[in-house]
């Protein structure tokens, strides 16, 4: 019954979440630096011919080793790092085991519901870059009604396993990484009859399409918990 309160959320929107592989760049090529940092903080460098400005580095990583920019000044090559963010909050202080409890079971359900509304972004960012090559609303109409179908049946079984706590988080989270309502985006892609039909439907197991992210109070202690799991801090 969950997957009834989550499935048309995964129609969703925004950029698909991307992971980049920085390679360096120098005024004099393109330098690829291998091995793992040595004692006081050096690395084991391999800069490229210093002939051509475009030159690239085809040599393979070797095991345990990376790849980082650099830059290469009178000769001495220097990596350049970006630290990931790391936060710092108050230190959590519990009124009781209940209220301890309650605070892991939602570290518990932000990281299986997390990955969940990320699909769906990329799903949204997809489905537009699909419907933006069509001319025609008989032709976006016929496929919005296949991946109506298809998001269905090949996400039942993912979703269906969702508690019906985790679903309503799900829904919030949608909001938070779409910057719509699941209300929205479904009255968006499928007109507003189904939007009401599936908020009607939510509504009966004691969710709501239209929630917004921040809208309950817990949400500020989930924010905090997305940030420290996105960081691996948690």
């Amino acid at each position: 019954m969950v997957l009834s309160l989550v499935t048309m959320a995964v129609s969703a929107q925004t950029d698909s979440k991307t992971t980049q592989l920085l390679r360096g760049k120098t005024s004099v090529g393109t330098t690829q630096t291998h091995g793992t940092p040595l004692p006081g903080g050096k690395l084991s460098a391999s800069p490229t011919s210093k002939k051509s400005s475009v030159k690239k580095a085809y040599e393979p990583v070797p095991e345990g080793g990376f790849m980082c920019r650099c830059i290469v000044e009178n000769g001495d090559t220097f990596p350049i790092y970006q630290l990931p963010t790391l936060y710092v909050f108050k230190p959590l202080v519990f009124k009781n085991k209940k209220q301890e409890k309650f605070y892991w079971r939602t570290v518990r359900d932000v990281k299986r519901v997390l990955p969940l509304s990320y699909y769906i972004k990329d799903l949204i960012a997809d489905t537009n870059d699909t419907l933006m090559t069509m001319s025609t609303k008989r032709e976006r109409d016929k496929y919005m009604k296949a991946f109506e179908k298809r998001v269905y049946n090949g996400n039942k079984e993912e979703f269906g396993k969702l508690t019906l706590t985790q679903g309503m988080l799900l829904i919030r989270m949608v909001d938070r990484t779409c910057n719509a309502t699941s209300y929205e985006l479904i009255r968006a892609y499928l007109g507003g009859f189904k939007a009401g039909f599936y908020q009607m439907f939510a509504k009966m197991l004691g969710g709501d399409l239209k929630a917004s992210f921040g809208s309950r109070e817990e949400d500020a202690m989930v924010e905090r918990i997305i940030l420290l799991v996105e960081s691996g801090q948690l």
